[in-house]
C-alpha cells in the first residue's frame, strides 16, 4: 500500500524538520504516489496527481490572490499535500490567505520550522513506495499463482473461498441470483452469524458495476460469471473500504468460480454425451459386437460383462418450465415460443447429470444419457448378491433429494447380457409411458406395478384391441359427436365410481334424477344394460383403451 501523508510525517527524516500541520489535517490519510520538489509557482501542469509536493517558497508570488491560485492548482490536479520549509521565502508562519485557501480546497499542508535536506525526505519516501509497489507485485504474483494453480485442478468453490479468506483475512460467501448461500468461509468466524437472514440482507446489497463496494453493509461485491451469463456473487464482508488488492483478489477469485463452473459444465456435458452414444449404440444395434458395446462402456468406468443388467428410463411428468439463466427467443413459431425447445433440451441435460449425480452418490456404476428428446436411459449393472428392487430404491431416493421436478422411475426386466438390454430398455420405456400419464408416488414403476393399463399400453397398436374398443364404444362417441353431448363422460364417471349412481352423480355435478336420465339414454345408445356386469366390464376396458390410443396421438 502506498504510505500516507501522515506515513511521511512520521519519518525520521522529516519529523526532525520540526513539522507542523496548518490546514487539511482531516486529511493526513491522503495516499502519497511520489514526492516532488519544485520551487516554481506554475508547478501544477507538470504533476499527475498523487504527488507531495516540498517547496522553501523562494520562488512563489508575494501576492495573496497569486498564492491563493497556487494552492487551488495544486489542489485542482490531486496533489497529495504541499510541505514548505520556512526560513527562506516564509520566516515563521505562511501567509493567512495559503493556509485558509489549503483549508477550503482540502489541501494537507505542512511547515518545517528546521532546514530539512528535501533530498532525505525524497529518498525515504521513494524507497517506501518502491518497497509497496514490489510487495504488491509479490503479492500478485503470488495471487496468481494460486488461482491459476486451482483453476487447472477444478478446485471446489469452498476450496477457492479458503483461498480468498486466507488472502484477505475477511468472511467469504458465494451465492448464486437468488441470493441462496452455496459456499461460506467465516474467516474463523460464526458461521452462523455471518448467514443469518442472509437472504434479506443480501437483496438489499444491489451495487452498481460487476465490482463495487456497498460502504452501508460493508460488503465488497463481485458478479460470477462467463460468456455474458452470470450466475452468482462473490462477496467478501469487510470492516472498512476494501483496499486495491482486495479488489483484485476478489475479481481473480470470481474468474476462477467462473472458469471451474464451466470446465465443469463442458465436462459433465462430454460424460453424458459418451454415455448417451454408447446406450444408443446397443439399442440401434450399431455394434457388430456386444464386447464392443462393453469395452466402450468399460472405457468410460462402467463395467458391463459378467454383471445382471436392468435398465431404466427417467421422464419428467410435466412439461419442462423454463431453466434459470436462459434467454427466452424472440420469434415465435405459430403458438409456441421458439426457446421451447431449447429449455426442454437443457431441462433434460439437467436430468440427465441429476441421474448420474444420484448413481455416483449411491456408488452405482452406471451409463446415463439422453435416449431421445423426452427421456434419459440409464443401464445399471447391478452390484454382486444386490437386488435390483434395493439398486432400484437407492437411486429413486437419491435422484429425488437432488432433482426437484417431478419425474417417474421406470425399469424393465433384469437381463443377463448385453444382447439383451434392448428389450429390456424397450419395457422400461413402454412402463415410463403409462406411468407418467397417473404417477401415484412410487418409488419406480415396472409392467406388473401397471397391471391393465400396462396391458393395453403394450397392446395399444393391436388392430383387433382398436376394433374391440371402436365396437363398444362406437356408437356412443358418435352420437356424442353428433349431438355435442357428453354421455361417453358419464358413463366414464359412472364405472369409475364402482356403479354407484348416489356417488357417480355426485361426481357429475347432476341431481340424481338427471344422472338417471342420462343412465337410460346410455342404455338405449349403447343397447346394453349398464346393471350387467360383464357388459360394464367390457365397456370400462374398451374407456380405457380409447384413453391409451388418443393419448399416444396427442
Amino acid at each position: 500500500m502506498l504510505p500516507t501523508v501522515a506515513d511521511v510525517l512520521a519519518l525520521d527524516t522529516v519529523r526532525r524538520g520540526d513539522p507542523r500541520v496548518v490546514a487539511g489535517g482531516d486529511r493526513l490519510d491522503t495516499r502519497v504516489r511520489w514526492v516532488h520538489v519544485g520551487e516554481v509557482h506554475d508547478i501544477a501542469h507538470l504533476l499527475r496527481g498523487g504527488e507531495l509536493v516540498l517547496t522553501t517558497g523562494v520562488a512563489l508570488p508575494g501576492e495573496p490572490g497569486s498564492l491563493t491560485d497556487y494552492i487551488g492548482e495544486l489542489a485542482e490536479v490531486g496533489a497529495s499535500g504541499l510541505i514548505v520549509e520556512l526560513g527562506r521565502r516564509f520566516v515563521r508562519e505562511l501567509p493567512r490567505a495559503v493556509v485558509r485557501a489549503a483549508e477550503e480546497h482540502g489541501l494537507p499542508l505542512v511547515t518545517l520550522g528546521r532546514e530539512t535536506p528535501f533530498v532525505q525526505i525524497t529518498e525515504a519516501v521513494h524507497a517506501r513506495i518502491i518497497d509497496s509497489q514490489l510487495q504488491e507485485l509479490r503479492a500478485s504474483e503470488q495471487l496468481h499463482e494460486v488461482f491459476t494453480e486451482l483453476s487447472v485442478e477444478g478446485a471446489s468453490p469452498g476450496e477457492v473461498l479458503n483461498q480468498v479468506v486466507r488472502f484477505s483475512g475477511r468472511p467469504a460467501l458465494l451465492e448464486n441470483l437468488a441470493h441462496q448461500v452455496l459456499a461460506c468461509d467465516a474467516a474463523g468466524g460464526d458461521t452462523g452469524t455471518v448467514l443469518a437472514n442472509w437472504e434479506a440482507r443480501s437483496r438489499a446489497v444491489m451495487p452498481s458495476g460487476r465490482t463495487a463496494y456497498d460502504a452501508a453493509a460493508g460488503w465488497l461485491v463481485t458478479m460470477v460469471g462467463a460468456r455474458g451469463q452470470d450466475w452468482g456473487r462473490l462477496i467478501l464482508l469487510c470492516d472498512g473500504p476494501p483496499g486495491p488488492r482486495d479488489i483484485v483478489l476478489a475479481e481473480r477469485a470470481a474468474t476462477t468460480l467462473a472458469l471451474g463452473r464451466l470446465l465443469e459444465r463442458h465436462q459433465e456435458s462430454l460424460e453424458r454425451q459418451a454415455h448417451g452414444t454408447i446406450l444408443t449404440g446397443i439399442l440401434t444395434h450399431a455394434y457388430a459386437d456386444p464386447d464392443e458395446a462393453a469395452a466402450r462402456a468399460r472405457a468410460v468406468g462402467v463395467p458391463l460383462t459378467g454383471r445382471r443388467l436392468v435398465s431404466a428410463v427417467i421422464r419428467l411428468t410435466s412439461p419442462a418450465g423454463p431453466v434459470a439463466g436462459a434467454v427466452p427467443a424472440g420469434p415465435v413459431v405459430g403458438a409456441v415460443p421458439a426457446g421451447t425447445a431449447l429449455g426442454e433440451q437443457a431441462r433434460l441435460g439437467e436430468l440427465a447429470e441429476a441421474g448420474a449425480a444420484a448413481c455416483r452418490e449411491a456408488k452405482l456404476p452406471a451409463l446415463v444419457g439422453a435416449l431421445d428428446q423426452s427421456s434419459v436411459g440409464v443401464l445399471l449393472p447391478l452390484p454382486p448378491r444386490t437386488a435390483a428392487e434395493t439398486a432400484l430404491d437407492t437411486l429413486a431416493e437419491r435422484l429425488r433429494a437432488g432433482f426437484v421436478t417431478p419425474f417417474v422411475l421406470a425399469a424393465g426386466s433384469v437381463v443377463e447380457s448385453i444382447k439383451d438390454v434392448r428389450r429390456s430398455f424397450l419395457e422400461a420405456e413402454q412402463v415410463a409411458a403409462v406411468a407418467v400419464r397417473q404417477p401415484d408416488g412410487r418409488p419406480f414403476y415396472r409392467l406388473p406395478d401397471l397391471r391393465l393399463r400396462g396391458l393395453l399400453h403394450l397392446l395399444r397398436d393391436d388392430a383387433r384391441l382398436q376394433t374391440f374398443a371402436e365396437r363398444e364404444l362406437g356408437a356412443l362417441l358418435a352420437h356424442d359427436a353428433q349431438r355435442h353431448g357428453d354421455l361417453t363422460r358419464i358413463l366414464r364417471v359412472y364405472l369409475d365410481s364402482g356403479r354407484n349412481k348416489a356417488v357417480a352423480a355426485q361426481k357429475a355435478h347432476l341431481s340424481r334424477p338427471a344422472f338417471y336420465d342420462r343412465l337410460r339414454r346410455l342404455e338405449r345408445v349403447l343397447d346394453t344394460d349398464l346393471d350387467d356386469v360383464e357388459s360394464c366390464l367390457s365397456l370400462h376396458i374398451a374407456l380405457l383403451a380409447l384413453e391409451t390410443f388418443r393419448r399416444e396421438n396427442g
